[in-house]
Protein backbone atom coordinates (compact mmCIF):
# COMPACT_ATOMS: atom_id res chain seq x y z
CA UNK A 1 0.00 0.00 0.00
CA UNK A 2 1.04 3.50 -1.37
CA UNK A 3 2.25 5.50 2.10
CA UNK A 4 0.95 9.12 1.46
CA UNK A 5 4.11 11.55 2.60
CA UNK A 6 4.05 15.44 3.00
CA UNK A 7 7.51 16.69 2.49
CA UNK A 8 8.77 19.58 4.58
CA UNK A 9 11.31 21.71 3.28
CA UNK A 10 12.79 25.01 3.38
CA UNK A 11 11.41 26.21 -0.27
CA UNK A 12 13.96 29.51 -1.24
CA UNK A 13 17.09 27.42 0.03
CA UNK A 14 16.40 24.19 -0.81
CA UNK A 15 13.61 23.65 -3.70
CA UNK A 16 16.42 22.28 -6.25
CA UNK A 17 17.84 19.43 -3.52
CA UNK A 18 14.25 18.56 -2.37
CA UNK A 19 13.41 18.61 -5.85
CA UNK A 20 16.24 15.37 -6.16
CA UNK A 21 14.24 13.61 -3.26
CA UNK A 22 10.79 14.33 -4.83
CA UNK A 23 11.46 13.18 -7.84
CA UNK A 24 13.28 9.85 -6.15
CA UNK A 25 9.36 9.54 -4.15
CA UNK A 26 7.17 9.43 -7.02
CA UNK A 27 9.31 6.73 -8.87
CA UNK A 28 8.55 4.62 -5.80
CA UNK A 29 5.28 2.69 -6.38
CA UNK A 30 4.61 2.10 -2.16
CA UNK A 31 4.88 6.15 -1.68
CA UNK A 32 2.56 8.56 -2.97
CA UNK A 33 4.23 11.98 -2.66
CA UNK A 34 2.44 15.77 -0.94
CA UNK A 35 4.00 18.68 -1.59
CA UNK A 36 2.91 22.23 -1.68
CA UNK A 37 3.29 23.78 -5.25
CA UNK A 38 5.57 26.65 -5.08
CA UNK A 39 2.55 28.87 -6.95
CA UNK A 40 -0.15 27.66 -4.69
CA UNK A 41 2.67 28.87 -1.78
CA UNK A 42 3.26 32.02 -3.07
CA UNK A 43 -0.07 32.62 -3.40
CA UNK A 44 -1.48 31.92 -0.08
CA UNK A 45 2.15 34.02 1.28
CA UNK A 46 0.04 37.21 -0.39
CA UNK A 47 -3.30 36.48 1.28
CA UNK A 48 -1.49 35.78 4.78
CA UNK A 49 -1.35 33.67 7.51
CA UNK A 50 -4.62 31.84 7.86
CA UNK A 51 -4.28 31.14 4.00
CA UNK A 52 -1.04 29.40 4.47
CA UNK A 53 -2.34 27.61 7.78
CA UNK A 54 -5.12 26.36 5.29
CA UNK A 55 -2.47 25.51 2.41
CA UNK A 56 -0.26 23.28 4.68
CA UNK A 57 -3.32 21.43 6.65
CA UNK A 58 -4.50 20.97 3.05
CA UNK A 59 -1.53 19.11 1.67
CA UNK A 60 -1.17 17.08 4.97
CA UNK A 61 -4.75 15.91 4.80
CA UNK A 62 -4.92 12.37 4.31
CA UNK A 63 -0.95 11.81 5.09
CA UNK A 64 0.63 9.23 6.93
CA UNK A 65 4.28 9.88 7.53
CA UNK A 66 5.96 13.00 7.32
CA UNK A 67 9.45 13.81 5.67
CA UNK A 68 11.03 16.74 7.07
CA UNK A 69 14.18 17.54 4.68
CA UNK A 70 17.04 19.30 6.59
CA UNK A 71 18.87 21.45 5.06
CA UNK A 72 21.11 24.48 6.10
CA UNK A 73 18.25 26.97 7.59
CA UNK A 74 14.97 24.16 7.78
CA UNK A 75 15.17 24.47 11.40
CA UNK A 76 14.72 28.03 11.24
CA UNK A 77 11.63 28.36 9.05
CA UNK A 78 8.27 29.16 11.23
CA UNK A 79 5.84 27.21 8.44
CA UNK A 80 8.05 24.08 8.70
CA UNK A 81 7.81 24.30 12.31
CA UNK A 82 4.55 24.29 11.76
CA UNK A 83 4.14 21.37 9.42
CA UNK A 84 5.75 19.50 12.12
CA UNK A 85 3.76 20.22 15.07
CA UNK A 86 0.78 19.73 12.60
CA UNK A 87 2.57 16.41 11.91
CA UNK A 88 2.46 15.23 15.26
CA UNK A 89 -0.75 16.36 16.13
CA UNK A 90 -2.30 14.43 13.33
CA UNK A 91 -0.21 11.59 14.44
CA UNK A 92 2.14 10.97 11.03
CA UNK A 93 5.24 9.20 11.23
CA UNK A 94 7.97 11.44 11.49
CA UNK A 95 11.54 11.37 9.88
CA UNK A 96 13.93 14.09 8.76
CA UNK A 97 16.46 13.43 5.69
CA UNK A 98 19.53 15.55 5.65
CA UNK A 99 20.06 17.12 2.08
CA UNK A 100 23.19 19.35 2.08
CA UNK A 101 25.05 16.96 0.43
CA UNK A 102 23.09 16.83 -1.98
CA UNK A 103 24.74 18.89 -5.32
CA UNK A 104 22.83 21.74 -6.13
CA UNK A 105 22.70 23.00 -9.63
CA UNK A 106 26.01 24.26 -9.74
CA UNK A 107 27.28 21.29 -8.29
CA UNK A 108 27.54 22.67 -4.96
CA UNK A 109 27.18 21.18 -1.42
CA UNK A 110 26.11 23.19 1.27
CA UNK A 111 26.30 23.10 5.29
CA UNK A 112 24.72 20.56 7.52
CA UNK A 113 21.59 22.34 9.34
CA UNK A 114 20.52 21.69 12.67
CA UNK A 115 18.04 19.03 13.49
CA UNK A 116 14.43 20.74 13.78
CA UNK A 117 13.05 16.94 15.48
CA UNK A 118 13.67 15.69 18.74
CA UNK A 119 15.98 12.82 18.89
CA UNK A 120 13.04 10.34 19.01
CA UNK A 121 12.63 10.58 15.46
CA UNK A 122 14.83 9.02 13.49
CA UNK A 123 17.16 10.76 10.74
CA UNK A 124 19.42 10.20 7.48
CA UNK A 125 21.84 11.00 4.85
CA UNK A 126 20.45 11.42 1.73
CA UNK A 127 23.66 10.73 -0.17
CA UNK A 128 25.85 9.08 2.32
CA UNK A 129 22.40 6.33 3.75
CA UNK A 130 21.98 6.21 0.00
CA UNK A 131 18.26 7.59 0.04
CA UNK A 132 17.34 7.17 -3.37
CA UNK A 133 17.53 3.04 -2.45
CA UNK A 134 16.28 3.43 0.84
CA UNK A 135 13.32 5.88 1.28
CA UNK A 136 10.38 3.49 0.98
CA UNK A 137 12.05 1.76 3.85
CA UNK A 138 12.41 4.97 5.93
CA UNK A 139 8.80 5.67 5.13
CA UNK A 140 7.59 2.66 6.39
CA UNK A 141 9.63 2.92 9.57
CA UNK A 142 8.51 6.14 10.31
CA UNK A 143 4.76 4.74 9.37
CA UNK A 144 5.65 1.46 11.62
CA UNK A 145 7.00 3.70 14.73
CA UNK A 146 4.04 6.06 14.65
Amino acid sequence: MARRTFFSFHYERDVWRSAVVRKSAALKTDIAPEFIDASLWEESKLKGDDALRKLIDGALYGTTVTAVLIGAETSKRRWVKYEISQSIARGNGLFGIYVHNIRDRDGNRDSRGANPLGSEYATYDWVNDDGYNNLSKWVETAYDER
